[in-house]
Parts: structure tokens; sequence; C-alpha cells
């Protein structure tokens, strides 16, 4: 399916192919992937669990962002949000509108499910651009502090600065 199309920006379905594609462009800018990640997501998707979207910019694969229509984790488990996850566009793409129309589609669907949309972002400064679109777009911190994997990190707990160490945000669509 088609979310959007405007003749550069096209936001589709992912497709199996998409998943290789996804890692190889990932791990060209430095980040440290696997397909299985996006195989994992296709499997969601094929499962009902999830929408994952691709966009491509003059044909080429840019970006992705997936929803899951109810919260996997976090502070907001059970209060019947759907949660954006993994949302990115490769380093050579940014700064072309990608993100703001691939945010635009989930944000779109979202609203199929709630009135609010959830999400988690990482700390460590590979998400910065991440936090600016976030911010830019209205979402706000939940307020419940810092997270590592599932769990809410207490005051002065030592953990690392990677993937798994988040803040959640959620944003009013209606």
């Amino acid at each position: 399916m088609v979310y959007y199309n405007d003749g550069e920006i096209l936001i589709r379905d992912l497709e199996q192919a998409d998943a290789q594609t996804i890692t190889d462009e990932e791990i060209a800018q430095g980040w440290h992937q696997s397909v299985e990640k996006y195989l994992s997501r296709l499997q969601d998707r094929d499962g009902g669990r999830c929408i994952s979207l691709v966009a491509e910019y003059r044909g080429n694969v840019a970006g992705y962002v997936n929803l899951y229509p109810k919260v996997i984790a976090g502070p907001f488990l059970g209060l019947g949000y759907p949660e954006i996850v993994d949302f990115g566009v490769f380093v050579k793409y940014r700064r072309k509108g990608i993100g703001n129309r691939l945010m635009d589609a989930v944000e779109k669907l979202a609203e199929n499910y709630a009135d609010t949309v959830t999400l988690s972002v990482g700390l460590h400064n590979g998400y910065g651009s991440a936090h600016r679109i976030y911010v830019k777009r209205g979402y706000l911190p939940d307020g419940t502090g810092v997270w590592y994997g599932k769990q809410n990190l207490p005051q002065y707990e030592k953990c690392c600065n990677d993937d798994d160490l988040v803040l959640y945000f959620s944003k009013k669509l209606k």
C-alpha cells in the first residue's frame, strides 16, 4: 500500500527485500545492525502486530518506521496507545523532508487506534536528529525519567549509554 507519493518521496509498506537494504545502509553509516531486526518487523507485520513503512527517495530506500497498535513496553503499557518503534532516515537522505513525511504517515495511522501516540528515543548522540524532530512535532516527555531496557532506571543507578537507554514521549493527535 502507498501512503504518500509526491514524485520524489514515496511512503509504502515494508517489503521482504527492504530488510537487507536497510541493514546494508545502516552498516554503511556505522550502525551496529543485523537483518534479523527487520525480518522480525516483517513477522510482526504479517502477524498483525504492527504496520511497517518504508520511505523511498527518488527510488532508493531512505528510511523506515513501525507502528505497534498496542504499546509493547514502558510507562504507557496497558493504556491503549499505539507506539512508534524504530524510526530512522539514513544520514545521506536527511534534510529532504523524508522524516516528516514518514512521521505524518505513521501519525495518521495511529489516529485509527487512539488520540495519543507514544514512542521512546535513545539518549546517545546518534539519536540527535530524532530528538529534534520529535520536539518540533510536539512530542513531550512522559515524566518518568530514564528507562533502560524495559525498566525505569532508579536515581544514581549505573547504566550503559547504548540503544536501550531511553526516554518515553507522547503526542496528542486529536
